[in-house]
């Protein structure tokens, strides 16, 4: 029986090779998709609220495409819409805060209390993400609680893990601001400064023992230097996880990144030059010193096309909320912001995705701002002309006609 139908098999697999066409290739199919595009526009820094589908235009790889439907949306509600054809959109909001901090700011508290109480709602979902682990707000937890029992739930996580997550960060640093005033000292900014020469060569500008002493100290100061490096360097494979993450979770998604400017202590530039100036006769030492401080050259430690493709693709807006703060110079030492990097690389992502970029001394304030900047846009949809799933990343861009308003949007999306 078995080789019966064995044999029925090769036979009706002999009749479909011989009856397909044997020149015939696979071709592509264009298929019908529909993007989806959340949209913000300011005049100034108030947001435009009364644009119509007629108003806007939308772009894709410079050619122009039909507008299918355009919602205008506050909050979660749908407060006006024109379609040319119905769709369903889907308003249900993820917040995702990401604490990437070395010290817990009390204003920090007072941005989740403006949150908690004028923004979140029963039907959102929080995540919040801190240097030791991910929570997620239980559902109906604002039902349970009172509002001033999650925040001030929320603030004692955060604070928590910002001290015991950062612990190791934090002591590096301070022993880095010992190491750089010892070397200060011993390049001649004691607190005698009326010397003219570091304390470490004779009258003549020869090397005496100390010289040791300053090769050590350049030592530590760069394992020190080098351990920091790797203490805050931002893994690129759990960032694009994180895009596919988010690219397959539904509704609008907004994700806010606190991240802390980061001072760097270093010798002030003048003794370095004054050192500089008597060691010219030692290249081996000026070299380490040079090495020393290619340091200060920070690279950026991902691939940030590739990301914020990613996370444009993924329809969610990334909020950066830079951190400022003011460092007050000490005796010899000046302390150099080293955070170029990290401000570069995530400004860049922001703007892909539509989102904003605040820089300020204030959690309370930055989030305020991002918070307010999610709360009202439109959603445009349209199907693109000739789709074909080619893998490209193909951009986006949404015009309003006549105007010259500032729009704010995603940048792209992969045909896949």
């Amino acid at each position: 029986m078995k080789k019966l139908i064995l044999i029925a098999f090769i036979a009706l697999w002999v009749f479909v090779l011989s009856t397909f066409p044997q020149d015939q290739a696979f071709k592509e199919v264009s298929l019908v998709v529909n993007i989806e595009v959340p949209v913000r526009v300011y005049d100034g820094s108030t947001f435009v609220n009364d644009l119509t589908i007629d108003d806007f235009e939308i772009l894709e790889e410079g050619i122009s495409q039909k507008i299918e439907a355009v919602y205008l949306i506050r909050k979660m509600a749908v407060e006006r819409s024109e379609e040319k054809r119905r769709f369903s959109p889907d308003t249900k909001r993820s917040y995702f805060l990401f604490f990437e901090v070395a010290d817990y700011q009390p204003r920090i508290g007072e941005g989740l209390e403006f949150f908690i109480e004028n923004i979140f709602s029963p039907e959102d979902t929080l995540y919040i993400t801190t240097p030791l682990k991910t929570y997620i707000m239980k559902e109906g937890a604002l039902q349970i609680k009172p509002k001033k029992e999650i925040v001030n739930e929320l603030i004692g996580l955060i604070r928590e893990d910002t001290g015991k997550g950062n612990q190791e960060y934090r002591t590096s640093l301070g022993i880095l601001n010992n190491v750089s005033r010892q070397l200060a000292v011993s390049l001649g900014a004691s607190s005698t400064q009326s010397s003219s020469a570091p304390s470490v060569v004779s009258p003549r500008g020869e090397p005496q023992d100390g010289t040791l002493e300053l090769e050590m100290l350049l030592l530590q100061y760069t394992d020190v230097l080098a351990k920091l490096e790797n203490l805050r360097r931002v893994d690129q494979i759990k960032l694009l996880d994180f895009a596919k993450y988010l690219k397959n979770k539904q509704g609008q998604k907004y994700v806010y990144m606190f991240y802390q400017s980061e001072f760097i202590p270093q010798v002030d530039s003048r003794i370095l030059s004054q050192f500089e100036s008597l060691y010219q006769d030692n290249p081996a030492m000026l070299q380490r010193m040079s090495s020393l401080f290619d340091f200060f050259t920070r690279e950026k430690s991902f691939d940030v096309d590739k990301v914020k493709m990613a996370y444009s693709d993924s329809s969610t807006s990334i909020h950066f909320l830079f951190l400022t703060e003011q460092q007050v110079a000490d005796e010899g030492v000046q302390f150099v912001d080293h955070s170029e990097d990290i401000f570069s690389a995530f400004r860049e992502m922001a703007i892909a995705t539509g989102g904003l970029v605040v820089s300020s001394g204030n959690p309370a304030y930055a989030f305020k701002q991002a918070l307010d900047a999610s709360e009202n846009y439109y959603l445009l949809y349209y199907r693109p002309k000739d789709y074909v799933v080619d893998g490209k990343f193909k951009e986006i861009e949404v015009r309003v006609k006549g105007k010259k308003y500032k729009v704010i949007h995603r940048a792209g999306y992969f045909s896949n």
